[in-house]
């Protein structure tokens, strides 16, 4: 094959991979909004809410390292990018044939293996690419993630208004049959064999490093707030205050655009003028704030202005910590440092809405938001005692 036709068929399989990622996340997103609110239509507690969506966080927890390393183990990408595809088209099904609650975590179980299967999606991707377009790679597959979600949460609202609970999740499993058949298409590509890859022997040494550990940590309350809030019981506040199913769409986007715009741009201005350490204090303090205030909020105009703000401040956290997870790791461990990063930081995906499940049954929802707001307030503590100036012009050099 010549190098023109090597060239054209390289871009046809990048496109094609976009394309797949874009219907991947779009179905396991767009019953998301309206999760929440259709459990606790079956007539579940606050805790067996919690209990079900927190089962995504935990099976991620057990799966994402295993997935990873097994992929680096037989040197192939595309059947675990197809696990991950059917994953998501299992887990849509499951909420549709039938209402029992024991199912209802089933099926949300199986969404937490496909979201497992994200790391093989990431490494697969970045084979299409020359090394020195990894980040450019990586730029491409964030945005897809980011449009993906977007666009699939703004109209779960809506289909339940218009229709019914379930044709969310049908759409969803009609996007993952989609995505499959697109994926048969997908070429297995020839990998650096130089490549350090993922394995248990490595995990040690890992995770001895003190910068990883802190950020790891920080990740775990970053993500307890976000699947407490927007991730979790901030539709039922919403529903609570009198918004109709559709409104849900106009609290997504309050939410998700501010959030996307802090992760692109803001985070590079307030590192560029005020440094890690005080970008990590701003983002967890005013998630903090508007965490308590969601609660406070009368009517459903004041809940999506807390949105805004919550959503922006959020943003400035997660890119930050992303860099942070290998910035002190040597580059032959990035991988294994950025496997460990991504399982660790899943429990805050369990342990968040979980706990603020039960406090929800003891306080009503108030008692949930009140124990995001101290996560986040905590975890600004935290951030002020661990990123210190040291570290910081240690990072610069």
């Amino acid at each position: 094959m010549s190098d023109s036709s090597s060239s054209k068929s390289n871009r046809r399989q990048r496109f094609l991979f976009i394309i797949i990622v874009f219907l991947y996340w779009f179905s396991m997103y767009i019953y998301v909004p309206i999760l929440s609110p259709y459990i606790e239509h079956l007539g579940a507690s606050y805790t067996v809410i919690g209990i079900i969506l927190g089962v995504y966080g935990l099976v991620q927890i057990l799966c994402r390292l295993p997935i990873g390393m097994g992929s680096d183990y037989i040197k192939k990408r595309k059947p675990f990018i197809m696990l991950g595809i059917v994953a998501c088209g299992v887990s849509c099904l499951g909420f549709t044939l039938t209402e029992q609650l024991g199912w209802t975590l089933a099926a949300r179980a199986m969404a937490g293996v496909a979201a497992s299967t994200w790391v093989v999606f990431t490494v697969g991707f970045a084979t299409f690419y020359p090394k020195n377009e990894v980040s450019r790679a990586m730029s491409m597959m964030q945005f897809t993630m980011v449009i993906a979600q977007l666009s699939s949460m703004m109209i779960s609202g809506y289909l339940v208004e218009t229709y019914s609970w379930k044709v969310p999740f049908v759409l969803g499993g009609i996007v993952a049959l989609i995505a499959l058949v697109l994926s048969c298409f997908l070429k297995e590509t020839q990998e650096d064999e130089t490549r350090v890859r993922m394995s248990v022997k490595d995990l040690l040494p890992v995770m001895r490093d003190p910068m990883l550990f802190k950020v790891s940590f920080l990740s775990i309350l970053a993500h307890c707030v976000l699947f407490i809030t927007m991730f979790g019981y901030t539709p039922n506040q919403a529903l609570n205050l009198g918004a109709s199913k559709n409104d849900l769409a106009w609290l997504t986007l309050a939410f998700m655009v501010p959030h996307a715009v802090a992760t692109l741009f803001a985070g590079k201005y307030f590192l560029t003028r005020f440094g890690e350490k005080v970008t990590l204090i701003v983002g967890f303090v005013g998630s903090a704030i508007f965490t308590w205030c969601i609660p406070i909020a009368d009517d459903f105009k004041w809940l999506c202005i807390t949105q805004i703000f919550n959503g922006f401040a959020q943003g400035l956290i997660f890119p930050l910590l992303l860099g942070k997870s290998v910035a002190t790791i040597d580059y032959s461990k990035r991988a294994t440092a950025m496997g460990f990063y991504q399982a660790v930081y899943a429990i805050g995906m369990f342990i968040g809405p979980f706990v603020a499940g039960w406090a929800n049954s003891v306080w009503g929802l108030e008692g949930g938001f009140r124990l995001g707001a101290i996560v986040a307030f905590c975890a600004s503590g935290l951030a002020f005692y661990w990123m210190g100036n040291n570290e910081q012009r240690h990072e610069v050099a």
